[in-house]
């Protein structure tokens, strides 16, 4: 069995990789042109330069394909017409070119939580929930949703929404986790308690792999074809951030930031996005999401229909994502980055 997996070499795409070459399976790998594709290559990938903005790349590397998993896209942007330009955008060139396909492949798109929406402190969002997302990003992956359906009777696609995901190679979540917990302190944005659904890398590796594979194909309304994976839990932002702190050998405790003052960081965090031309993964969108009590989702339907277990809980994923970056001589380093930010928000991850 062949397999296209697009955005390969970012945070999920290694693991995905690494779990389908350990089937025995084919990998083509597909990546910007000029980035770095070494880990690919040495994974035992076949590497095809190309971009989901890019047509003629994408039907040149669907061809031959059993399944697409579409990991391409952006979390962070400088303008929000990015975020629907890529993720709206590339999902659609995507699905057009399995769709046009001599051989159709299947398709998995990994979209996000947050095109679902926050959920109740009390109750998980379920698949079958209508969506309301809150922020630019969350729209754009909905909009990238809107653009299978529409391809529905010509393609066989399944999306799944996973939540704040994390371990090893993650640049966006645990680096500034672990870099907070060596000072000592985490920061907390806004009052009151906020709760998250977590999934850890290799759970969501093979949750997408079992939607490939099992899960049922959107049709043009429903909720069908869609699937929530996590670790069952739900859990306040500080036992997520004292996890990742006992998991580095740390104590730290919570400052809870106002929402005037989280706001005032994001805006300094804009403001040097824009000097800098690079954009920052905290700003006033991420806000729209941190702002939300809960984001917590329910696991049944891919337990019952994928066979869906996962094997980390939050303390277990976070040791081991922590053996990971000291296996790496980063934990602790300045390589971890030089950021330090509150409360996360469910894109984390992508």
């Amino acid at each position: 069995m062949r397999w296209l997996v697009t955005g390969a070499n970012g945070f999920i795409g290694p693991t995905v990789v690494e779990r389908i070459l350990l089937r025995g399976d084919r990998v083509r790998a597909l990546v910007l042109p000029g980035t770095d594709a070494a880990e690919m290559v040495a994974l035992g990938a076949e590497v095809a330069p190309g971009d989901v903005m890019d047509g003629r790349s994408l039907e040149a590397a669907v061809e031959g394909c059993d399944a697409v998993l579409h990991l391409a896209g952006l979390t962070k942007a400088l303008r929000v017409s990015d975020f629907y330009r890529v993720n709206a955008g590339g999902t659609a060139n995507v699905a057009a070119a399995c769709a046009g396909a001599r051989r159709r492949p299947v398709l998995v798109f990994v979209s996000s939580l947050t095109a679902g929406g926050p959920s109740l402190p009390d109750r998980p969002r379920r698949e079958e929930d209508p969506p309301a997302p809150v922020s630019h990003y969350g729209r754009s992956k909905l909009e990238g949703e809107v653009a299978l359906r529409a391809l529905s009777g010509r393609l066989e696609a399944t999306v799944v929404r996973p939540p704040i995901t994390y371990g090893p190679r993650d640049r966006e979540t645990l680096p500034p986790m672990f870099r907070m917990a060596r000072l000592g302190l985490v920061l907390k944005c806004g009052l009151g308690e906020r709760v998250y659904s977590l999934v850890h890398v290799e759970d969501l590796a093979e949750g997408i792999l079992a939607a490939a594979e099992r899960g049922r194909r959107l049709g043009p309304r429903g909720s069908e074809g869609l699937y929530h994976f996590s670790d069952g839990g739900a859990h306040s932002w500080e036992e997520v951030c004292r996890a990742a702190a006992e998991a580095a050998g740390r104590t730290v405790r919570v400052l809870t930031l106002p929402g005037m003052t989280s706001y005032a960081v994001a805006l300094g965090c804009v403001l040097a996005a824009q000097a800098t031309r690079r954009p920052a993964f905290f700003s006033f969108d991420k806000m729209r999401e941190i702002r939300r009590r809960a984001w917590t989702c329910a696991i049944e339907r891919a337990e019952r229909e994928l066979g869906y277990a996962p094997r980390f809980s939050l303390g277990a994923g976070m040791r081991q994502s922590a053996e990971w970056f000291r296996a790496q001589g980063i934990l602790g380093g300045r390589a971890l980055g030089r950021r330090a930010v509150g409360s996360a928000g469910p894109s984390e991850g992508r």
